[in-house]
């Protein structure tokens, strides 16, 4: 008899894999996530239980499915040294069409300092653009900081809050349901950055009234838009591929 998955399990399952899900299904995953988010242990209601379950059932019908386990705790924060430069950085990523052309915007901020940055690409998904906004802000920092970073990615910051990355690496980049991490070339990047930096991953939510967070995301929408379009050179789109796997 198969085990049951939990919740928690779920909505880390349907999170990771959310650039396959229908825009509706990712609009409703994102918001019971925030709900659950908002305490310890939060009870959803028995409506948005049977929306996650029935999301989840339709995604991973006829695939392996990742097994049950415990809820992951947060990653405890780390203390800073008192030596560092701390920097603030805010980032957001913006995709139109998963996939499809998309751009990304971060903000970084160090004392009366800032700096602006934006790229567009001509064809990745949204996650990726997410994790492109923190790669270039950290990636920008020319010595070991202590950083404050903004996110409104669930995906992102759940990656090292709840140490989801940790787990892909033990089990060789593999995820709980023994299926390969998705946007590993870019996890890659961000783990090493996480290394070299003390990095405290702040979730802010998105479209909210945070004035940098709208700022970035105003630059992500942009570069999407725009001509100067490049390359994402680690996505592989598979729906046109017609000799994938």
């Amino acid at each position: 008899m198969a085990k049951k998955v939990s919740l928690d399990r779920m909505l880390e399952t349907l999170l990771e894999h959310e650039d396959d899900l229908s825009a509706s299904d990712r609009k409703w995953v994102r918001q019971i996530d925030e709900t659950a988010a908002k305490a310890d242990a939060c009870e959803l209601s028995p409506r948005q239980t049977e929306v996650i379950e029935n999301i989840y059932r339709s995604y991973t019908s006829g695939a392996a499915k990742p097994s049950s386990g415990a809820a992951k705790k947060e990653a405890p924060a780390k203390k800073g040294t008192g030596k560092r430069k701390h920097v603030t950085i805010y980032t957001d990523g913006s995709s139109r069409g998963n996939p499809g052309p998309g751009g990304y915007g971060t903000v970084l901020i160090f004392g009366k300092h800032r700096k602006e940055m934006s790229q567009g690409f001509r064809s990745t998904t949204n996650n990726r653009m997410e994790m492109m906004a923190a790669i270039a802000g950290l990636e920008a920092l020319f010595e070991t900081c202590e950083v404050t970073l903004h996110t409104d990615s669930q995906y992102l910051a759940k990656g090292f809050n709840q140490r989801w990355v940790e787990g892909w690496k033990q089990r060789g980049w593999k995820t709980s349901g023994k299926q390969p991490v998705k946007n590993k070339d870019l996890w890659k990047r961000l783990d090493a950055l996480n290394a070299k930096h003390e990095i405290h991953w702040k979730w802010v939510k998105g479209h909210a009234g945070n004035r940098e967070n709208e700022r970035c995301d105003e630059l992500a929408t942009s570069a999407a838009e725009g001509k100067n379009l490049i390359d994402d050179e680690g996505f592989v789109d598979r729906s046109k591929d017609l000799f994938s796997t």
